[in-house]
């Protein structure tokens, strides 16, 4: 199995309700480890230019608003087969499909405010840690 690294974020509903320590549990309980982290606010430039893959799309100007009204933890997570795993780990985008004992199945609130974000590939992933993280600021 291979080591990879995947970009998480926890969402503005798990940073105002102040449960982002429970989330870095569950990631360092089931192998990851945390070797990037920072809490920001975004700026609505920002969550565009990051999200600029769903710009055609209905929930855009939504997913936007949502992500640039409250500070996000940005972290790089690391471990085997890092992107697969977190995506199970996180649970299906609607936290109401979300399998038993998954991130959003536990704190997701609803399909807009699913608690966290994660790469979907290993492109992604390495597309958007640098969005976020010089390689001078990814400790392993």
């Amino acid at each position: 199995m291979a080591i990879e690294r995947t970009l998480s974020i926890l969402k503005p509903d798990a940073t105002t309700r102040n449960i982002t320590g429970k989330i870095n549990a569950i990631f360092e309980e089931n192998g990851f480890r945390i070797i990037a982290q920072r809490r920001v606010l975004l700026t609505r430039s920002e969550t565009e230019r990051f999200y600029i893959i769903h710009k055609e799309r209905p929930f855009y100007k939504d997913l936007c608003d949502f992500m640039s009204s409250a500070p996000v933890v940005v972290q790089v997570l690391e471990g085997e087969n890092a992107i697969l795993k977190n995506r199970a780990i996180m649970g299906a985008t609607n936290p109401e499909e979300a399998a038993p004992g998954t991130i959003r199945a536990l704190f997701g609130l609803s399909i807009d405010q699913n608690t966290v974000h994660g790469s979907d590939s290993a492109a992604t992933a390495a597309q958007e840690i640098a969005f976020f993280f010089k390689e001078t600021d990814i400790v392993g």
